[in-house]
């Protein structure tokens, strides 16, 4: 069998076995506790309860501490991490008896290893009184996370293997070269988009961990002005944060205009970038409350965990354009194969 990657090739990457459906659906559970696990973690931070439980792994030297205050933040976030890291190594060990794909196989190990780095990032966090480096090392290993979930959700599908190859028959809706040759590359744009979020939720992981979400404290202008007046490191990175918020809402669009424009017959992509932006209204609107109620915990909250929504869609759109490029590929080295035998067999005949 030739290996399968993820922008696909030719029907003969289709593996003999296939994936079981029951892993697929799995694989959603997990995805879905992962983002449920940042939306707790999002409360967490909203909460100032980092610390709310002083030890790790146990809390106040039990296993369920009081139930009070921000304990009760800090002790959810602790059982959903455990609940999610259970999760894990189960979906591991699942695909690498079931799944026929190595390379989904060494997805799922590589996603188990990612979450127990994840687990040891938060000790840290507890143990050493939530230091900067480690606070946005864990918020960033949190995010990559996510995405390699949704990945491995996507992968699973058994519809993965097959997506795009049936607008390859017959008469095409998107051609290879549709995809490939627009100026940037579709595939290129979606990367960039896709980074430049990453990076910007960083930005906003290291802004509130040096408590500086209000370090401006009016919204769309700073301090009244289009630039701050003053600077500060805090001020710095919030205004650096706005600025990350501008480049992604262009890249957002350009890469959503791009598709409706050009692929407006591709469900696989409209839809996602549809649902970029209507997430990128909505994250708008959540930044600005943040501000505006002075970072009440949940605009604060439902800002962090849609900033994830945007990247994971955006990471899904991604992985979708790949995917299509590579069976627009494959369809083309299969007519020009057809091409070629069908030229033979007329010469031999001849």
């Amino acid at each position: 069998m030739i290996k399968s990657t993820v922008s696909g090739a030719t029907a003969a990457d289709i593996p003999a076995k296939k994936t079981p459906p029951g892993l697929h659906r799995f694989a959603v559970l997990a995805a879905v506790m992962t983002g449920i696990l940042i939306f707790v973690g999002g409360l967490v931070t909203s909460t100032g309860s980092g610390l709310a439980v002083p030890d790790w792994p146990l809390a106040f030297g039990h296993l369920v501490p009081p139930w009070f205050g921000g304990i009760r933040f800090e002790y959810s976030h602790r059982v959903a991490a455990a609940i999610v890291t259970t999760l894990t190594l189960v979906l591991a060990l699942w695909a690498w008896i079931a799944e026929p794909r190595r390379w989904v196989r060494n997805a799922a190990l590589a996603a188990f290893g990612l979450v127990i780095v994840q687990a040891l990032l938060g000790a840290m966090n507890v143990l050493l009184l939530l230091p900067l480096g480690v606070t946005v090392a864990h918020a960033a290993t949190a995010q990559a996370f996510f995405c390699l979930m949704v990945g491995i959700a996507m992968f699973t599908n058994p519809n993965w293997e097959t997506m795009g190859r049936e607008t390859m028959s017959g008469r095409e809706t998107m051609s290879g070269d549709d995809i490939n040759l627009r100026t940037p590359r579709l595939a290129t744009l979606t990367v960039i988009t896709t980074a430049a979020i990453y990076l910007q939720i960083l930005i906003g992981a290291l802004m509130r961990n040096m408590g500086a979400g209000l370090a401006i404290p009016d919204f769309p202008l700073s301090y009244g002005r289009l630039v701050p007046p003053g600077w500060s490191r805090g001020i710095a990175v919030n205004f650096a944060h706005r600025c990350g918020a501008l480049a992604v809402a262009i890249l957002i669009v350009w890469t959503a205009l791009t598709i409706l424009r050009f692929h407006r017959q591709q469900p696989l992509l409209v839809r996602p970038a549809l649902g970029l932006l209507i997430l990128l209204a909505l994250q708008i609107t959540l930044g600005a409350l943040t501000i505006w109620t002075r970072r009440a915990v949940i605009p604060t909250t439902a800002h962090v965990v849609t900033g994830a929504g945007v990247l994971a869609t955006s990471f899904a759109l991604m992985l979708r354009v790949f995917r299509l490029v590579g069976a627009a590929r494959g369809f083309r080295h299969r007519a020009a194969f057809a091409g070629y035998n069908r030229g033979a067999m007329s010469g031999v005949g001849s």
